[in-house]
């Protein structure tokens, strides 16, 4: 009984683990070398990143745009002169924000 009991446990301990990880958020950003970066969102269970807030920000952290992810999970935005940040921000443990110097 006790060692069904410790099975049963850990069964349900992979099982949590894994629904944890189902909705890991994922975006890059790509220099598109014409004055613009595009980024790419989505969830690492495959649904869709559309409609995701998209801010960039410079340096001192002042907005210099803000947008959403298009029904293809993209972005485009006119690439800032200096460092500047991208985040994507699907709520409350769904955030990223990316570095400029990050960004090829």
């Amino acid at each position: 009984m006790r060692v069904m009991l410790s099975m049963l446990f850990c069964v349900a301990l992979l099982c949590s683990a894994s629904l944890a990880f189902a909705h890991t958020p994922l975006c890059s950003c790509f220099d598109n070398g014409d004055g613009t970066v595009m980024c790419e969102g989505g969830f690492s269970d495959g649904s869709s990143a559309s409609g995701v807030k998209m801010v960039v920000k410079d340096a001192s952290g002042a907005v210099l745009e803000e947008g959403k992810m298009s029904e293809v999970s993209e972005f485009t935005f006119k690439k800032p002169a200096g460092d500047f940040t991208v985040a994507f921000e699907a709520g409350e443990g769904h955030a990223i924000v990316i570095k400029s110097s990050d960004i090829k």
